[in-house]
């Protein structure tokens, strides 16, 4: 197994192939305690870098450990406990879904999600953003040095290179667009229908932007933040689509107004209960009410779905629709997937020339102080040459130790790449 120079790269996360949506909203870290999250591991034992991703369908602990602690058990172990301890888990809960990779797999497992290789939806573009504002917080919070930065930098190349020589993003679709379609099929047009978003961050955009393709003519929006919500209700509106942003404290009188409602919010705690449902359903006069819940931890209570006229989809269940569309990308995520092979190639082999630039190094020194006493000791036999044929002696000693040292550097290299392969 090839190995990063002082230090081994382990990966340990869960996902939406791994764990359910149940298990996910537990572990979910809000973008303003990520940085908080970030430097606890990084407290762990043997942890000397670390990253953290946090989206609504994983969460993955990224960690250069240090050689000697970098046991296979006791690393999973110690990141196990991080879990637990930081989100007060049990372990227990956590460990039936858990996946870890080291070295070589963890570099490939990266290039894969930052290509969108491994999303729900395969070929969505948010993924990359999210991968790359981890990293942002994870270098400007000191866990993300040297080693990890080197991979970073190639895991946003070969994304970028995926997007540029494959058609993977052609027909790719997010999370929120899928929530859309869903809503599209529930009632078969969106023309004249109302639409609450809740939350204002960048999936009620995409979700609005959505909307208003698919034909829908009216778009309420609350947040929390006020400005927020009346930023892009202003920023949707037209002649053909009415915008109103909604106090965020008037949400339960005004919900009711709208058909649909999607929830993307951060909230810690459930927005909309079974009695909210009850409430909403009175005064519609049990006019059907769909909410497509793409928040995780998630904002609806599932029990909702219990109030007749009431339907609720939360982020998993949309990955029966993005299932729909993977068909049509199958072809370019083949191509993908053999581009992230190759690069994962070449990574490995920068990692294995640069843990034999050292020894060369030395090797290369070593013969050029030789060649200087060698040179020095005849100096009285070449007191008579002129300055052009010093010149030539000066050029074929080179030569001759470059000759003589290629079988040893090339023995060398070959030794290394060997040793880190086993």
């Amino acid at each position: 197994m090839s190995t990063l120079t002082q230090g081994r790269l382990v990966l340990l996360g869960i996902n939406h192939n791994t764990a359910p949506i149940e298990v996910r909203e537990r572990l979910a870290i809000p973008a303003e305690r990520l940085a908080d999250a970030t430097l606890t591991l990084l407290h762990q034992p043997g942890v000397r870098e670390g990253l953290i991703l946090s989206t609504c369908n994983r969460v993955e602990l990224l960690t250069l450990q240090d050689d000697a602690e970098a046991t296979l058990p006791q690393t999973k172990t110690d990141l196990l406990r991080f879990l637990h301890e930081y989100f007060a888990v049990s372990p227990h809960d956590i460990q039936p879904h858990l996946y870890e990779f080291r070295e070589r797999e963890a570099v490939r497992h990266l290039f894969r999600v930052a290509s969108s290789l491994d999303s729900m939806v395969v070929g969505e573009p948010q993924i990359l953003g999210q991968v790359k504002e981890a990293y942002t917080i994870a270098r400007d919070a000191g866990a993300v040095s040297t080693h990890l930065e080197a991979l970073l930098q190639r895991t946003f190349t070969v994304a970028k290179k995926i997007r540029t020589e494959t058609q993977i993003g052609s027909s790719s679709v997010s999370i929120a667009s899928v929530a859309v379609d869903l809503a599209t099929k529930i009632f078969g047009s969106l023309y004249g229908k109302t639409v609450l978003l809740v939350g204002a961050g960048k999936m009620s955009e995409l979700a609005a932007r959505h909307l208003i393709q698919k034909g829908a003519s009216s778009i309420l929006v609350t947040n929390r933040t006020q400005s927020r919500a009346e930023k892009i209700a202003e920023n949707f509106s037209s002649l053909t689509v009415h915008t109103e942003a909604i106090p965020f404290e008037a949400l339960y009188e005004q919900a009711d107004r709208a058909d649909i409602v999607i929830t993307s919010t951060g909230a810690p705690q459930k927005i909309f209960g079974r009695s909210h449902g009850q409430h909403f359903l009175q005064r519609r006069r049990n006019r059907p009410m769909f909410f497509i819940d793409i928040a995780v931890p998630r904002d609806v209570d599932p029990r909702m779905n219990e109030v007749e006229g009431c339907f609720v989809y939360d982020i998993d269940d949309l990955q029966q629709v993005a299932a729909a569309n993977l068909a049509d990308r199958s072809r370019e995520a083949a191509a993908a997937e053999n581009i992230v092979s190759r690069e994962v190639d070449k990574y490995q082999e920068r990692l294995q020339s640069r843990d034999a630039v050292p020894a060369i190094k030395a090797l290369q020194q070593h013969a050029e102080q030789l060649r200087m006493a060698e040179l020095a000791r005849s100096q009285s036999k070449l007191a008579d040459l002129s300055p052009q044929q010093r010149e030539a002696v000066e050029a074929l000693t080179r030569s001759l130790t470059a000759k003589l040292l290629h079988p040893q550097l090339a023995a060398l290299r070959e030794s290394t790449r060997t040793k880190n392969s086993e």
